[in-house]
């Protein structure tokens, strides 16, 4: 598919008088059958098949609980050739990630999957792989990816035959069994793999947790930096040291909705009987999108910190609460896991981000619009209903928040005395724990130029 190709001109004189310049729409809207503005740009563009013209259409859409993305097509209405891709229209993110999905059953084909030009496919159960840049990005289900496979280890198989039997015969006997799975004959494991963090795989029970699902984030490899063409950063100087505790820093960054030039705040904070945080904010003059992200300023603790606290009364909802990017937050009484991914850090009460929680939900055009499942949106607006009564002091929960990293922190309003409906818990963290945190293979000790570990 080739990108070159012409718009249609417009009517003469269109542009003759000239306008003041609109606000920047949002370009990436959450795809919606009521939204009758979201259409797919044409574009003429040549078929490398027939060498005629075909066309070529762009949609630029929002994923629910993922991210923005490019989908594109092209047809061909001589030839009938056609062609798909999806590519992410993000940034790379910080870290890789990496999908396991369990499939066991018929419904876990339907999962709808992002899969990137850069992200590795397995199946351990047959040992086969399919290696980074060597497919395109596409945007299919679990069943597509392996009828993709099926359909790109058919296409040279007379070819095979006529030349090399013993190899096409292999071929064939390794092709009814990737046909067996797609049956689910039995149960197998999916995994994709992405250093640059942009694929995604559907969990169906959002925004509860999918025990089919593990989501792994993981620091890319020099290996993989340099697979994705990111350099190296050269080593900064050591700055003097800066009281910046009485000083709000600015450095100029973009907004992340329109991504027009904004300004980012940056002030470190001091949370009494905590630590210190560092809280960074940016608001966006051109479309009015604001944001805040809280980092902790300190190190890693010894301990992973577990609080729980029982809800009992409105009052609660006032409590400061600071979620740093490691922790992960559950109210068992409506089976809800939020993973440490999610919402990144914040600094709020505990009613803002339980609001956050609900929003996240509600504002979702898959799961509450047209094309969701009554049965999955009865459950959902159930679960919303149980969110607005706990935070109206209706309805008596537990809200818990495991930090393996022990940099989150909810409020004491005892404090110094001990909080009777709140329990701080500080354990010994796994080795997957660390392993998530990066902690297994941090050398600290002989370290040193020169110097061999002890």
């Amino acid at each position: 598919m080739s990108a070159s190709g012409t718009m249609e001109p417009g009517p003469p004189g269109a542009a003759a008088v000239p306008s003041p310049a609109p606000a920047p729409a949002r370009v990436f809207r959450p795809f919606s059958a009521e939204d009758e503005g979201q259409q797919p740009t044409e574009i003429e563009s040549l078929c490398m098949n027939c060498y005629r013209d075909g066309v070529t259409r762009l949609l630029l859409t929002t994923i629910p609980f993922f991210r923005e993305v490019i989908v594109s097509s092209f047809s061909c209405e001589h030839c009938g050739w056609s062609n798909t891709e999806v590519q992410s229209a993000g940034r790379i993110q910080d870290q890789g990630v990496r999908y396991t999905l369990t499939v066991r059953a018929a419904e876990d084909m339907n999962r709808e999957v992002v899969k990137t030009d850069s992200a590795t496919t397995r199946i351990p159960e047959l040992d086969f792989e399919i290696p980074a840049f060597s497919q395109k990005g596409a945007l299919t289900t679990v069943e597509g990816l392996i009828s993709r496979a099926i359909a790109g280890l058919e296409q040279d198989q007379p070819t095979r035959r006529a030349n090399e039997e013993a190899v096409a015969d292999r071929l064939d006997e390794f092709i009814v069994r990737l046909k067996e799975l797609r049956q689910v004959a039995s149960p197998f494991t999916l995994i994709i793999d992405d250093p640059s963090g942009n694929s995604f795989v559907e969990n169906p029970h959002a925004p509860q947790k999918d025990d089919a699902l593990v989501i792994t984030h993981y620091n890319r490899t020099p290996q993989q930096e340099e697979m994705l063409g990111l350099q190296a950063e050269a080593p900064e100087e050591k700055p003097q040291e800066e009281d910046l505790r009485n000083e709000v820093l600015q450095f100029n960054t973009n907004c992340p909705e329109c991504n027009a030039p904004a300004q980012t705040n940056m002030k470190l904070v001091q949370i009494p009987h905590f630590k210190e945080v560092i809280i960074m904010a940016t608001n966006c003059e051109y479309c009015g999108h604001r944001t805040n992200e809280v980092k902790a300023g300190g190190a890693v603790e010894p301990l992973g910190t577990r609080i729980t606290l029982r809800i009992t009364d409105p009052s609660d909802m006032t409590r400061d609460l600071l979620k740093s990017e490691t922790c992960s937050v559950e109210i068992p009484e409506l089976e809800f896991e939020l993973g440490m991914a999610i919402f990144g850090g914040k600094f709020t009460t505990l009613e803002g981000l339980l609001k956050d929680i609900r929003d996240l939900v509600i504002k979702n055009p898959f799961t509450l619009g047209d094309s969701s499942n009554p049965g999955k949106m009865g459950k959902l607006q159930e679960f919303s209903q149980k969110l607005d009564q706990i935070m109206e002091g209706k309805m008596k929960a537990h809200f818990i928040m495991n930090d393996p990293a022990g940099n989150s922190y909810l409020q004491n309003v005892y404090a110094p005395e001990d909080d009777p409906e709140m329990k701080v818990e500080h354990y010994k963290r796994t080795f997957d724990q660390n392993e998530e945190l990066g902690l297994n293979d941090m050398r600290t000790e002989g370290y040193e130029t020169g110097a061999g570990p002890r």
